[in-house]
């Protein structure tokens, strides 16, 4: 069994390959087979990934899932296919966020995630996640902000920061550093996704 990340629709079915799946909470899950892209159930490592099938957080919900049964991976990324599957803790924004800069720090030769920001990046639906020597994010109100600080000649991580754009301690529209506390703007364009 491993732990990895799935989204669905609201009523917590997906849709795959024209077929619709209704899960249900509190029990597992149970297909056949397990291929990539083809069959069973799939789930992913990175919880980013998740946003390649489920792309608008207000439309969907994520979840932290467990894997089992048989299990086959797509070699090319961290998508997963499984024969069971249960629903294990449905996420928020913050914890989403949370998992993803745990990944990152986790897996820091992985490549990135389109989603991920080098040094500089500013909030889109509803979150931001930066890495670099001096990460820098801002957002508008309600936002997310998630910041790796990597060491210095490496990818590994050193310090990580998760801030909400609150509008009393961290401001909308101002761009923060991993501490929390104002940083300069790296421009206009800034953000360089991975």
């Amino acid at each position: 069994m491993i732990l990895a990340y799935k989204g669905f629709n609201p009523d917590l079915s997906c849709t795959s390959g024209g077929n619709r799946f209704q899960y249900v909470l509190d029990r597992w899950n149970e297909e056949p087979k397990a291929n990539c892209g083809q069959n069973g159930f799939h789930c992913a490592e990175n919880p980013l990934d998740c946003l390649a099938y489920y792309p608008h957080m207000e439309k969907s919900v994520y979840y932290l899932v467990a894997a089992a049964g048989d299990i086959n991976d797509d070699r090319n990324g961290s998508r997963i296919s499984c024969t069971r599957l249960r629903l294990v803790k449905r996420l928020n924004r913050e914890e989403f966020v949370a998992h993803s800069l745990n990944y990152i720090w986790n897996h820091p030769l992985r490549e990135n995630n389109r989603r991920v920001c080098i040094e500089s990046g500013e909030g889109k639906d509803g979150f931001v996640i930066v890495r670099g020597k001096m990460p820098r994010a801002c957002g508008k109100l309600g936002d997310v902000l998630g910041m790796v600080k990597e060491k210095r000649g490496s990818r590994e991580g050193m310090e990580m920061g998760l801030y909400i754009v609150d509008g009393k301690e961290i401001l909308p529209d101002t761009w923060y550093n991993l501490h929390g506390n104002p940083a300069k703007s790296m421009g206009k364009g800034a953000a360089v996704p991975a």
